[in-house]
């Protein structure tokens, strides 16, 4: 065969040497043997060459491949191609092994694996571990097995979902550190490995070559350069061909140290590359093959130079062949057009930034990195074609499960990094980036990650040159020209975010790589040292700086949103804020200066050139804005590590005055644009304009946005004029025109509406600029725990929120490793800061998580509001923040009312920062608040108490503030500081506090009033009061002028300020002919900023002279200023302080505040309001009162209704009411009265309009799950454990069942038993009713309604109208009393005979029903509907136990044991016994009684023949008992054989309704009978032949004592002489002593086992006595139920006595004579032992004690769960599944989703809950750790029972936390299951579709 596909390739030697035609493996294995001896001689050339020709015709029987892609050469083929690989595959193993079996030649070179490290290689989704404590890079990683082998108890350790791969480093000391290896890779074992025999490997050094270039042939023929890419399938066929090489080469990898040894030589052995491939030679397929390899190079936009090293210099010469001359043409060509070549490019409208490139640093180098690839050895053509096929996993795994081998990992990293270039290019063209990006990423972490490799790597190939070229060319392909500031001449480029490669983030894999090498500090200091490098890489950063511009809409609403600025910040984040992040963390200490020096140069100067680039004068453009600025960004963290860490003086590092005043345009443009989006301005904008603002502060960006921002702000300001900053502050915020005297005002640039929100932004931004210290002194102790106090105010947090939160100042290199930032100090400032609150449970509430919630103290001193604000997404998290404030200050007693925020003392300023504090002190600022003082104490328009409150914080924050001396110093005699004088003498706010201002002239809109006024003469108080006072236009006009003066660089020259009177409104803003005429007004204010306090003051409390200085009455004031009094409090507490602390800085301010207080001011001006301004203040008034009372209202329906969800929804709530009125106190027969809750009327249930409870029908398998132990199962978690379901109730009852049916009668056995253990149907009621005509409507309108909830109106289902309970049926109520009335309850004197009697003719007579059946009544309608859903509730399998199908004993069977299950239920919901007595909770809202009705109604169509009627049975002794055994068909089941509950059942539920109390009675004693003698019988069978002659004889001697009838020992005795008589106990030994010694038999413990055996009946006859009758159910204590229960069911004689021992054979009523019947009973079972005693025996001891039903007990920790889960095979399709589940109620392992495990279009899970649970699972996701229910379709994630340390849900294990479990959670899941209340708690349920 082989000879035959080598003869059709035609190689030159195929035809000679032929081989046998079957290659046995036999010949192989010789043939080997041989050819290795002959390379064993010395003299080995024959050999040699023996072998290769061997090798060229087995391997190129490979060849088939071509033929199958080419087409030309499929002429023989041999067996396809599949066999031709095999049989090469064979070969090669064979001559590897050289004779020998392959396998032992594995074990034999595994013998000698020095194995020192794991380097085990995963794949995307393989669950690894990572130990911070343990690791040395962060992305160090461990397999499970070295990581449970390892020792990390204690570490900060989590598990993971591998995202793109990875590989184990156990053992590697480069990444991790030593004490944390795992026990194998301890050791260092390579001393003691023998050192390989030579001839062991020999084959291999021989035969690897030629299967490696085999693999490189077939790759390069697979690959047709096409005209467009490669299409995917062709690429994947061809791999799909090579798997099995490559997975060959892969099992080498696996055999150890010595064989990757071997590898490697071949890999980077340079010669044997040449040999094989140069294309020489005479053989056409080489030649072919390397033409292949030269064209795939060509196409990649790369060439093969010809050993030339300054190629694309020089022509080529004439020497070099033709191919590789056209190849230089084709690349030596511009940049330019080698990257458009690469790119398919559609759209024209990108080539303007494409033609504006960037000249790189140095053309030669650069080309060489980007365009130049030679192939020196196969590893490197190898992952050339890796990357050309876009790295094909299996390759990846091959080429890493190498890198153990040191001198292969060296190699490998160096071609890595001379591809590199070539990845980035196949990258962007791919279509499958984000597979190929992990892949990518799976490799380079493993080669990056290691300081010693990157840092040889960066010397020896340039490593950091390459990184950074490759990622501006990748960059350079997506450029727009920037349209910021002057769109025509601008000559800045961006990045365009619309772009693919920036949407999908295609470039995260190259910057992750630099992000990584960074993080080691030996590259990232020569990073930092390499000039070249810096200017490149600013540019670099220079092509976001100013990207995904936004322009505001000023006319329509914008069409189309775009959705890029997302793309835009994850840019800004990755590319240029996490490098910045890792360079920074290698400057920290005072020996790294140099390094900042350098950034912070070139950083400048790329700002520099972006400010000419964009043409930037002075004036931002307007309405436009971006926030993305990483130079400045990067320039601002510099300079604050500089100061913080490495001790420079800022002033050297900072540039003049000019560029800081360019600097501070842009940011502070931010920040105005920010206030204008929450004030809505961008509205046209549409949303994402918010969601733009909202990334901006948001906690992942906040670090490396808003923050640096406002640093730089800081240091300009600190730098600046202190006038000029604050006058350019409101001029940004477009608030200037406000800030007047005047009471009415022109604002050209801002609608009114706007005015407030925007001065309140313009106040709020000088607050946080003022008060802000996070890079101005704090200590990273301190901002971390200012940072997590501002979170926790807002809302208490979990824990693992708290640290998504606060990503505290990034020092993680890598951000896709998934490392969470955060130091130790995190845990320890947590528990100072904040107290844990456990998770709560409340059945029916939401899961509650463990919460972090701030102490008593955080509140009391560290709540900053300023810090809130800058961390807060959305508006409503400060109003929570302060919301939560008042309510601690209500709670604790501090503060009754509404507080304002309060004023929190600031860390000291650096000293490097002090300038800062000049901006409280300049005159501007003065003027700016006393204005706002004024206008507020004067009711003018659009000013907030928030206005307020920010004027006084920085008041405050100015007098805490105050230079030292306390001098009116004008240091600045400067000219234009002379305009002040008619304001303030000098700029120290202290002393400008006391300053009077008398007039102030302004400029008002010739419409406002002070203009009608005369000129102020007068100075008298009413003309003060008259004129509604006014502001400074001057100062504000000086802005104008001031900024021009500044433009020329500040040359402060005194003769312009005398010009300044006039205001000069900028040209910029007026537009023409919209200004009205302003005219100018002179006011009369003569108030001082004190005086002003002291008025508001008087104006807050409402109280005239309120304010009296405080140190009149207590000097001690003065001396010790901290009063926690004024801490807390509102504006009054406020002004209070503020006084206080001026009154301390100065004797004169405090002797003025006397004054002002002793002048008893006058009393404030009657406001004289135009009438509009009333009109407007009214409505506002109106609207703040109706605000307030939609919120009381809102509040108090929200109490309703919360009430009203409590009483309807509990399940456990016993107090709700009971729905339907029983009216049962009347002596006469009284109707039952109901609600119907759809049309509301009141009436009984009728005939023609009967009335029904809204219920829900369930199939239900809990009762099935009951065990006879009290512990529950344990889930399995090893194989060896397993679940076997043999001791379960329903398995029970089934085998008990079909055994009855192997030797009686179906009809007879289908009576003797009830089944519904497993699908039973459970009924439940929320105890509402309707009409049923109405529900018909009502779910009419639900078909019709479209928006349908998470139920099927098809399937009947809908919810309760009044309660929103689930439903799906509605039960009639049968017409009459609500419980059955008086009569038929008052006691008879009948005999016992008698009664027996009635109740036989009763059940005799078909139909004695009050309704007749045959009438069609809308009632009986109604009945047999429901009855129908009652049988379709459960599955035809939970039904049909008939042998004949479809048999009426089958329904009969099937009704009887509805009543049984729900019977059976409540027991189980009352804990499964009835001491507590009463109507429980569930008996409130139970329907037994209608359901009884209906199903009676049915049970009477089918009447039983009197012959079989077991009641006569019971009651009557039989003359003839031989007759009956005559005909030797089937028997009867014997009477003892009957389950007692079920003849019950079936005798109730036989008669007709209502029934009388006396014949129930009745038949609960004779049914008594039945069961004691049952009970004795068990007894009789489980005592051994002693213990059974022993009472025969006992029992004898009291036979004729007067109540023998009536003594268990008699009755005992005389059943076991009864049964001796039949075979029943000849079979001894068998069942030996089952119950155990003799001992235990004592009187009392017979008594016991009697009692215990009877209660079940008795329990459950009461409850159907209490559903029937209405009697309540007693309480009493464990022991005295039997008796308790006795005698209310009146199986107790009356005059009974307790005074001695309670013996239940005393409720023993016999109807005959007792021996009599009981004779006649055992010999029905004598007769069926006579044949079959083994059977007959097991019959009898039925195991009527079932404890109550569990799920299966849960390990403590979950990973035991998921480390034998995860892995394990499904048994049904034998593979691991993706999602594996596992049922808590049986154990069942099930692959959810699975189309492997998928019947009849169920999935396994489906499948599974209806076979186990009768259409309910709960399932534990594996791999998420939650648990699903499944409810028939519907399915809802329930949540998780297992917690970690912090209370937390890890759902999807996406922390990778250890988790324990809960066992609250877990027992609230097992009581909703029990109480089957999973539809009513769990709210959000959804269709399956049968697809889980």
């Amino acid at each position: 065969m082989a000879a035959a596909a080598a003869a059709a390739v035609g190689g030159p030697q195929s035809p000679q040497s032929e081989l046998p035609a079957p290659g046995l493996a036999l010949d192989k294995a010789a043939t080997a043997a041989h050819l290795k001896a002959a390379l064993s001689r010395p003299d080995n050339r024959a050999g040699a060459e023996e072998l290769q020709a061997l090798l060229e015709r087995v391997l190129s029987a490979e060849r088939p491949l071509a033929a199958a892609a080419g087409g030309e050469e499929a002429a023989g083929g041999g067996g396809g191609p599949g066999a031709a690989e095999e049989e090469a595959l064979e070969w090669c193993k064979c001559l590897l092994a050289g004779g020998d079996g392959y396998e032992e030649f594995c074990a034999a070179v595994r013998a000698y694996d020095p194995a020192a490290l794991c380097g085990l290689v995963w794949t995307a989704n393989f669950v690894a571990y990572r130990c911070r404590t343990c690791g040395i890079s962060p992305c160090m990683s461990l397999c499970a097995e070295c990581f449970h082998q390892g020792d990390h108890t204690g570490h900060d350790f989590n598990m993971f979902r591998s995202q793109a791969g990875g590989a184990c480093d156990c053992g590697d000391s480069n990444v991790m550190r030593e004490s944390g290896f795992c026990k194998r890779h301890q050791i260092k074992s390579s001393s003691n490995i023998p050192c390989v025999p030579k001839d062991l490997l020999m084959m291999s050094e021989f035969v690897l070559p030629r299967f490696i270039f085999c693999l490189i042939q077939y790759l390069r023929e697979g690959y047709n350069e096409p005209a467009d890419a490669p299409s995917e399938k062709d690429l994947n066929k061809v791999l799909q061909l090579l798997e099995p090489q490559i997975s060959f080469l892969e099992d080498l990898t696996k055999m150890g140290g010595a064989m990757r040894s071997v590898l490697t030589q071949v890999l980077i052995n340079q010669q044997n590359y040449k040999d094989l491939t140069s294309g020489l030679g005479e053989n056409a397929c080489a030649k072919k093959s390397h033409e292949k390899y030269l064209v795939a190079l060509k196409s990649s936009g790369l060439t093969y130079p010809e050993d030339k090293l300054i190629y694309g210099m020089q022509e080529p010469s004439a020497g070099t062949s033709n191919l590789a001359a056209q190849g230089f043409s084709g690349a030596a060509g511009t940049l330019g057009h080698v990257d458009s070549s690469d790119e398919e490019d559609q759209d024209g409208s990108q080539g303007l930034g494409k033609r504006k490139r960037v000249k790189l640093s140095s053309g030669t180098k650069d080309q060489s990195i980007m365009d130049v690839l030679k192939h020196k050895s196969f590893l490197e053509e190898l992952l050339f074609w890796t990357i050309k096929y876009e790295f094909p996993q299996k390759m990846v795994t091959f080429l890493l499960n190498m890198l153990p081998d040191q001198e292969y990992k060296v190699a490998f990293t160096k071609t890595f990094v001379q591809h590199y270039a070539f990845i980035m290019k196949t990258l962007k063209k791919s279509h499958e980036s984000d597979t190929m990006s992990n892949r990518i990423v799976h490799i380079s972490v493993q080669l990056f990650s290691n300081e010693e490799l990157a840092r040889q790597v960066t010397e020896e190939c340039q490593l950091l040159d390459i990184m950074v070229t490759v990622l501006l060319y990748m960059m350079e392909s997506c450029l727009i020209k920037s349209e910021l500031q002057d769109e025509e001449n601008s000559l800045h480029v961006v990045v365009n975010c619309g772009e693919a490669l920036l949407k999908n983030n295609t470039y995260w894999p190259l910057v992750s790589d630099f992000i990584n090498i960074l993080s080691h500090q030996s590259v990232a200091k020569r990073f930092l040292e390499d000039h070249g490098l810096l200017v490149t890489w600013m540019n670099f950063v220079s092509f976001f700086q100013g990207m995904n511009l936004n322009k505001r809409e000023l006319n329509e609403h914008v069409e189309f949103e775009s959705q890029t600025y997302y793309a835009a910040f994850a840019a800004e984040l990755e590319a240029c804020a996490q490098p910045m992040w890792g360079l920074l963390s290698h400057c920290k200490i005072r020996e790294t200066q140099e390094y900042t020096r350098n950034v912070v140069r070139y950083c400048l100067e790329a700002l520099q050139d972006w400010f000419d680039a964009i043409n930037f004068v002075d004036e931002p453009a307007p309405n436009q804005v971006t926030f993305h600025l990483p130079l400045h960004r990067y320039y601002a963290m510099f300079l604050s590590k500089a100061v913080k860490c490495q001790e420079l003086d800022l002033d050297s590092v900072l540039p003049d005055q000019e560029m800081l005043m360019k600097l501070m345009i842009h940011p502070l443009q931010i920040q105005a644009s920010l206030a204008e989006i929450h004030s809505n301005m961008w509205v046209r904008n549409g949303l994402q304009i918010k969601g733009q603002a909202m990334t901006y502060v948001q906690s992942h960006f906040c670090n490396s946005m808003i923050d640096p921002d406002i640093y730089l702000l800081q240091v300009c300001a600190s730098r600046l004029d202190p006038d000029y900053f604050i006058s350019s502050v409101f001029e940004r915020f477009k608030v200037v025109d406000l800030l007047t005297m005047a009471s009415q005002h022109q604002n050209i640039i801002l609608d009114a509406e706007h005015e407030r929100s925007m001065l309140e932004g313009a106040l709020t931004f000088l607050v946080i600029l003022l008060s802000l210290r996070l890079h101005l002194g704090m200590s990273d102790d301190e901002i971390l725990r200012a940072e997590m106090v501002a979170q926790l105010c807002m809302n208490d947090r979990t824990h693992s929120s708290l640290l998504d939160l606060i990503s505290h100042i990034p020092e993680n290199p890598n951000p896709k490793s998934g490392i969470i930032p955060g130091s130790y100090s995190f845990e320890s400032v947590l528990s100072a800061v904040a107290d844990f609150k456990a998770p709560v449970f409340e059945p029916g509430g939401s899961m509650q998580q463990g919460m972090y919630t701030p102490k008593a103290e955080v509140w009391d001193q560290e709540f900053d509001p300023v810090m809130v604000i800058l961390r807060t997404v959305y508006r409503r998290d400060v109003q929570s923040a302060m919301d939560r404030y008042t309510a601690f200050l209500k709670q604790s007693g501090k503060f009754p009312g509404n507080p304002w925020p309060p004023y929190k003392k600031r860390t000291p300023l650096h000293p490097s920062y002090k300038g800062l504090m000049r901006l409280l002190h300049c005159k501007t600022l003065h003027i700016v608040l006393f204005t706002l003082l004024y206008k507020i104490l004067m009711d003018h328009q659009n000013l907030s108490e928030h206005v307020l409150c920010m004027v006084l914080y920085l008041i405050e924050l100015g007098l805490e503030n105050s230079p030292e001396e306390e001098l009116d110093e004008e240091t600045s005699v400067g000219g234009p500081e002379r305009c002040h004088d008619s304001w303030f003498p000098g700029s120290n706010l202290v002393s400008n506090m006391r300053h009077f201002i008398n007039y102030v002239r302004v400029r008002v809109p010739e419409t406002a009033p002070e203009v009608k006024r005369d000129p102020p003469a007068s100075t008298s108080s009413d003309t003060l009061g008259s004129l509604p006072n006014s502001g400074t236009a001057q100062v504000f006009s000086l802005v104008a002028e001031r900024r021009k003066k500044f433009q020329e660089i500040i040359n402060r020259s005194s003769s312009e300020a005398n010009q300044v009177v006039r205001p000069k409104t900028s040209s910029k803003w007026s537009a023409p002919g919209s200004a009205p005429q302003l005219t100018t007004a002179i006011l009369e204010i003569k108030e001082s900023i004190l005086s002003l306090l002291i008025k508001l003051h008087h104006k807050l409390s409402g109280k005239q002279n309120s304010y009296y200085p405080p140190w009149l009455d207590d000097i001690h004031i003065l001396i010790q200023p901290e009063i926690p009094k004024y801490s807390h409090g509102d504006g009054i507490t406020a002004v209070e302080r503020i006084l206080l602390k001026a009154a301390l800085q100065s004797r004169m301010n405090k002797r003025i505040i006397e004054e002002i207080c002793r002048k008893v001011s006058p009393p404030v001006p009657p406001k004289k309001i135009t009438a509009a301004e009333k009109k407007t203040l009214d409505k506002e008034e109106r609207r703040q009162k109706a605000r307030e009372r939609q919120q009381k209202l809102l509040a108090e329906f929200a109490s309703r209704q919360k009430s009203f969800m409590e009483t309807a929804m509990d399940v456990d709530s016993p107090e709700t009411d009971i729905p339907m009125e029983i009216t049962t106190a009347e002596p006469q027969v009284s109707e039952a009265v109901y609600d119907c809750v759809i049309c509301g009327q009141s009436g009984p249930s009728s005939e023609d309009r009967p009335t029904g409870l809204v219920v829900l029908l369930q199939a239900s398998s809990v009762l099935g799950q009951c065990r006879d132990s009290i512990e529950p199962k344990k889930l399995p978690i090893t194989e060896e454990e397993q679940i076997y379901p043999w001791d379960t109730c329903a398995a029970v009852h089934d085998v008990r069942l079909s055994l009855l049916q192997r030797y009686f009668k179906d009809s007879s056995c289908l009576l003797a038993v009830s089944i519904g253990w497993e699908g039973g149907v459970y009924v439940q009621t929320c105890g509402h009713t309707l009409h049923i005509d109405c529900h018909k409507s009502y779910m009419e309108s639900l078909r019709n309604d479209q928006v349908l909830q998470g139920f099927s109106v098809d399937k009947g289902e809908f919810t309760c109208p009044l309660c929103r309970q689930f439903a799906n049926s509605v039960l009639p109520c049968y017409p009459g009393s609500s419980v059955e009335n008086n009569l038929w309850q008052r006691p008879s004197n009948k005999s016992i005979q008698d009664l027996i009697k009635e109740v036989g003719e009763l059940q005799g007579r078909p139909g004695v029903c009050t309704v007749s059946i045959s009438s069609e009544t809308n009632l009986n309608k109604e009945m047999e509907s429901v009855m129908k859903d009652i049988k379709n509730t459960t599955q035809k399998k939970y039904r049909d136990y008939s042998k004949n199908p479809g048999s009426p004993d089958n329904d009969f069977l099937f009704m009887y044991s509805v009543a049984r299950t729900n019977l059976e239920l409540e027991l189980i919901h009352r804990g499964g016994s009835l001491c507590s007595g009463g109507a429980s909770a569930a008996g409130k809202r139970s329907c037994l009684n209608q359901l009884f009705h209906v199903l009676a109604l049915h049970m009477r169509l089918y009447s039983i023949d009197s012959e079989y009627n077991p009641w006569r049975k019971l009651t009557q002794l039989i003359e003839d008992m031989n007759s009956q055994l005559g005909n030797e068909e089937q028997l009867e089941v014997p009477i003892l054989y009957h389950d007692v509950p079920s003849l019950l059942l079936i005798q109730i539920l036989m008669m007709p309704q209502p029934l009388h109390k006396d014949h129930f009675t009745c038949i609960v004693k004779v049914l008594f009978t039945l069961l004691y003698t049952q009970a004795l019988v068990a007894v009789s069978v489980k005592c051994n032949e002693e213990d059974r002659s022993t009472w025969k004889h006992m029992g004898t001697l009291k036979k004729n004592t007067c109540d023998a009838e009536k003594s268990y020992e008699v009755l005992l005795s005389f059943v076991i002489s009864e049964l001796s008589k039949g075979k029943l106990y000849h079979e001894e030994g068998t069942q030996e002593c089952a119950m155990g010694s003799p001992i235990a038999w004592s009187p009392e413990g017979m008594e016991k086992y009697l009692q215990d055996f009877c209660l079940p009946f008795l329990r459950i006859t009461s409850l159907l006595q209490h559903h029937l009758f209405g009697e309540d159910l007693p309480s009493c204590q464990e022991e005295e139920e039997f008796s308790v229960l006795a005698s209310c069911l009146g199986l107790l004689p009356t005059f009974y006595q307790t005074e001695h021992p309670f013996i239940s054979a005393s409720c023993l009523n016999w109807p005959v004579s007792a021996f009599d019947i009981i004779s006649q009973w055992c010999f029905e079972i004598n007769s069926f032992t006579e044949r079959h005693a083994e059977q007959g025996k097991a019959l009898l001891i039925q195991e009527s004690r079932w404890k109550l039903p569990h799920l299966l007990q849960l390990p403590e920790n979950y990973n035991t769960i998921f480390q034998y889960y995860h892995r394990k095979t499904c048994s049904v399709c034998t593979k691991v599944p993706k999602d594996p589940a596992v049922c808590l109620v049986c154990g069942t392992f099930v692959c959810l989703k699975g189309l492997c495990c998928k019947q009849q279009s169920y999935c396994e899970c489906v499948l599974h809950s209806q076979n186990c649970g009768a259409g309910t699972g709960i399932f534990l996701l594996i791999n998420a750790s939650v648990i699903i229910i499944i409810r028939g379709h519907r399915f809802c994630l329930w949540g998780s029972v297992y917690l970690d340390a912090h209370g937390e849900e890890d759902r999807d294990l996406r922390r990778g936390k250890p988790l324990y479990i809960c066992k609250e959670r877990y027992k609230v899941l097992e009581q909703q299951w029990i109480s089957h209340t999973f539809d009513h708690i769990n709210k959000r349920w959804g269709p399956h579709y049968n697809g889980l």
